[in-house]
Formats: C-alpha cells, structure tokens, sequence
C-alpha cells in the first residue's frame, strides 16, 4: 500500500493534550500578566497571521495552550500548517467547535502532514490531534482518499506503468466488495475498444481498460470514468521538455475516480457503483499512432487523430461509450485533459462542465463549503465547427489555438449526447505548482472532496 500511514497523525486519548485556540488578533484571548508580558517580547503588534502559532507558557514552563492564527480566506485550512509549526506534543481543539468544524480542521491538519516518503526518508513530527470517536472514521476516510490520491500521483512513470497501477488498483481494493475486470492489449481490439488500443500501442506495457464494478439490486447507479495516462510523451507530435516533466501525473483522473470510488464504497452508499478506468502510456515508437491517422471509436464514429497529443480524450471517449451501455442514472469523469483550462483558470482551480444545471450549482456549492474550488465552463455548442474534420467525423483537436478545454469537453460530449444522463466531466491540473497550507506541492486532489459532497447530496446519502 502507497499510504503514508495515519495512526501517527491523531490520538484517541485526551490525556495530556494541549488546548488549541484560535484568534485573529492577541487583543482577542484572556492572558495572565506574564503571558501579556512574553507576547509583547516576542510580536511587535496585535495581528495574528494566518497559520501562525503562538506558544504560552505557565509559571512552571510547560505549554499551557497553543494560539493558532485564523486563516481569514481559507479557514479550512487554518491548522494546514500547524503539523510543520506546532512543537511536539499532543493538542485537542475547542470541545465549543461544531461537528462539522471538528472534522475540517482535523482533516486539514492532516493534509497538511501529508508526506510523499517512498524514495527519500523524511522525519515524523510527533505532533498529533485529538480525534473524536464520532468523527474519526470520517476524518481517515477522508484523508486516506486524499493521500491515495497523491500517492498515485507522485508515483514516477517507471514505478506506476499500466501493469503496475493495476496491482497498486487491487490492493486499494483489497477487502471490499467489488469484482475487478481488465481487458488488455489485443483484446480491446476484440472487444471494441479500437481508440484506447491505438493510444496505447506505442508502448511496451499493454494498454488495458478497467473495470470496477460493485453493483447494488435497486439503486441508482453512479459510473466514474477516469483519464489513466500513466506518461505522456505527447507521442509523435512531442512534448518539448519542460512540458513532459510532469506528466507522471497524467493518470491523475484515473487517482481521482478510483480514491473517490474507494471513499464511497467505505461510507457504504447507497449506490450502484461502476468505474471505468481507461489505463494507457501515450509513448513513441514504429507502434506508435500518427497524426492524420483516422480511427473508429466504439460507437462507430470517426475520429481523426490530428494530434496524438490530444490522447485523454482518445481513451475517454471509447470507456464513455461503454459507460452508458449499462443503466446509468448519473455519470462523472475526471481526467488532466488540456493546458487550455490552466491558461483559463489557472493550475489550482479545476474546470467543471456539465449538461445538468442543478448539479452545476450543487457541486459549485459544495466546493465553495469544502475549500475545493471548481469552477464552471460552458459547453459552447458553435465551437463544435472547431473539431470538425474533413475526412472523419470528428478531429481529436481544434483547428484553432483558443477555448481548448471547451472544444476537448465537447468532443467528449459527442459521444454521451444522445442520452439523456446526467454527466459532469472535471477537467483538473492534479498536481500543486507550489507548497499552500494543506496543500504540499506535488500530486494533489484537487475537486474531490466537492465531488464527494456533491455526489452525495445528489444520492441523498
């Protein structure tokens, strides 16, 4: 298992813990004389930072409480540093902080010890967090979505090839309910997967897609889809260097649905669960597809391949097709499509696009409450004229340099547009550019705790 393990984070017991507080300025707590008198040795004015701890001391010397800086703009994420800050101990929140209060903090705090320790040892800080008993079950749930996520992720290429995130799927899925599928190499050809073999050819490891399937007698039924490009190289129209640096994290959709499939599956919802996730390398080789080349998806359309850079949505559309084949009453994919939504919303906040208004305001809503900002884009229906081909019926890119997520969305809702489903695709960088609180740089999720809440108001779960 990939998992930084979670015990070292939190404590059963409140014996011995430290009271946290919070403040947005010292004029705000009760102090005694002296710690009036240490506060004005050690800060210069009034104003707590976001974040920033102040340690007190009593007449003995010992810690006698902790003050934590609001985080004004993301009080989500207040205690999202305080595992690099807060000196070692064991800490217990406010017992006046609601329930829902508690599992934020705690949640941040933990997100913000988050530590990719696979390949370079890194010291545990014992620092932990009193867990309450009717919220711990929550918060790890939670929190090891998060770190599978990451995980994934940061994972390098050569480590998590399309064999080896298969293994790593199986053992995350080790114990619950579900019945794993795979059909690999030659098979999809067999099995009419024409578009996710071509974008996988190229490589040794076998393309594959995979199924996940925890099926429910009279439930609604949920399928996620997930992009698993474990590296792309961009194929023959390749990537200049600094932009294949990082896409390890080019599976980062295909992290998101399994982690998301995972934290459902633990909650026991009330749904029937479906993952599909496409799983490929995008490499170079005489295997390799060209650009020009025209392939027929599983649907029977055309698709001419005028960048084989252009291969998430290659993958994607073949396993969105295969989705709606089955009753389907809501359908969500993630994938890390275009740099197009980056250059529209920057690397932190994810493209959501959606077909069903009601599901746009609810996972807009829940993504402002979980400090999990999304934001919409419209499916522009005239620039449709963009991914038109002369010779196929459809071109994998745009024949024009602008509204690039909007036109890879589009392309995919071509081949969901006849049903009549509910569908949400989630365009996400999946990866922090820089180090935030709860938020380390690296593998991140970013749109799935907004996903979860969405998803699971929408299922009254």
């Amino acid at each position: 298992m990939l998992q930084t393990e979670l015990e070292h984070l939190y404590t059963e017991s409140k014996d011995l813990c430290i009271p946290v507080e919070f403040a947005k300025t010292t004029t705000d707590l009760s102090l005694t004389p002296a710690q009036e008198s240490y506060l004005q040795t050690i800060k210069q004015d009034s104003s707590l930072k976001a974040g920033e701890v102040i340690t007190l001391y009593n007449d003995r010397g010992n810690i006698e409480r902790v003050i934590i800086g609001h985080n004004e703009s993301e009080p989500f994420f207040t205690l999202g540093e305080s595992y690099s800050k807060l000196p070692f101990g064991h800490y217990q929140l406010p017992e006046t902080l609601s329930e829902a209060e508690l599992y934020q903090h705690l949640l941040a705090f933990g997100l913000g010890a988050y530590q990719f320790d696979q390949y370079k040892s890194r010291d545990k800080r014992p620092v932990l967090f009193f867990l309450p008993q009717n919220i711990a079950d929550k918060v790890k749930q939670a929190l090891s979505a998060h770190y599978l996520t990451r995980d994934l992720i940061n994972e390098p290429a050569n480590a998590l090839n399309p064999d080896n995130f298969v293994t790593q799927i199986r053992a995350e899925l080790s114990g619950l309910n579900v019945t794993i599928k795979e059909i690999v190499g030659t098979d999809l050809l067999k099995q009419n997967f024409p578009l996710i073999y071509t974008v996988g050819a190229g490589s040794k490891y076998a393309p594959r897609l995979v199924e996940i399937i925890a099926e429910k007698e009279n439930a609604p039924a949920l399928t996620l889809v997930g992009k698993g490009v474990t590296f792309d190289s961009g194929g023959l129209d390749i990537k200049p260097a600094n932009g294949m640096r990082l896409m390890q994290k080019d599976m980062g959709g295909a992290a998101h649905m399994l982690a998301l499939a995972k934290w459902i599956l633990q909650e026991e919802w009330n749904v029937s669960l479906r993952v599909l996730l496409p799983i490929v390398e995008n490499s170079i080789s005489e295997c390799a597809m060209r650009p020009g080349d025209i392939v027929k998806s599983r649907n029977g359309m055309s698709v001419e391949i005028d960048n084989t850079d252009a291969e998430g949505r290659l993958i994607l559309c073949d396993a969105l097709t295969y989705a709606l084949e089955k009753p389907c009453d809501f359908l969500m994919d993630f994938a890390t499509l275009t740099g197009a939504a980056r250059v529209a919303l920057g690397t932190e906040i994810p493209a959501l696009f959606t077909n069903n208004d009601d599901f746009a305001t609810l996972m807009m809503q829940k993504s402002k409450e979980a400090c999990d900002t999304v934001w919409r884009l419209p499916l522009h229906k005239p620039y449709n004229d963009w991914i038109t081909s002369d010779n196929a019926d459809i071109s994998n890119s745009g024949s024009v340099p602008y509204a690039g997520a909007i036109t890879a969305a589009l392309f995919l809702e071509r081949f969901i547009s006849e049903n009549k489903v509910p569908y949400a695709h989630i365009d996400v960088m999946a990866w922090n550019i820089r180090n935030r609180p709860g938020r380390p740089k690296g593998g991140e999720a970013m749109g799935l705790r907004a996903a979860f809440e969405a998803l699971k108001t929408h299922f009254n779960c």
